[in-house]
């Protein structure tokens, strides 16, 4: 996996310890334990939770892609999204369904 430097980018010089732990123990020390957890399922795993807080923006627009990278076909995509409506909440799918199409190229 590529170092991430998202934090450093958009807010070193603002929150740079935000930065700091976003970039390094978040999308470093976190999202590496792929022997714990493989990136494909880690990624299934974040989508899910970021659409169930209702995080309905780029962030889970960057994970949907992210997941799409770590091998989640677009039919598994939309497997995820529509058990995960049953519990999170229906609107809440809506909105992810639409970041997915956007992401899968639908």
């Amino acid at each position: 996996m590529e170092k991430v430097t998202t934090g450093r980018d958009v807010l070193g010089d603002f929150a740079p310890k935000f930065a700091e732990l976003n970039d390094d123990v978040l999308f470093g020390q976190v999202w590496s334990r792929e022997e714990q957890l493989p990136l494909r399922e880690r990624s299934i795993v974040t989508v899910t939770a970021l659409m169930a807080s209702g995080v309905l923006d780029s962030s889970l627009q960057h994970h949907i892609q992210r997941a799409k990278d770590n091998g989640v076909t677009k039919d598994e995509m939309a497997e995820v999204l529509t058990h995960a409506a049953f519990y999170a909440g229906w609107p809440k799918a809506w909105a992810a369904f639409r970041l997915a199409k956007d992401v899968y190229g639908e």
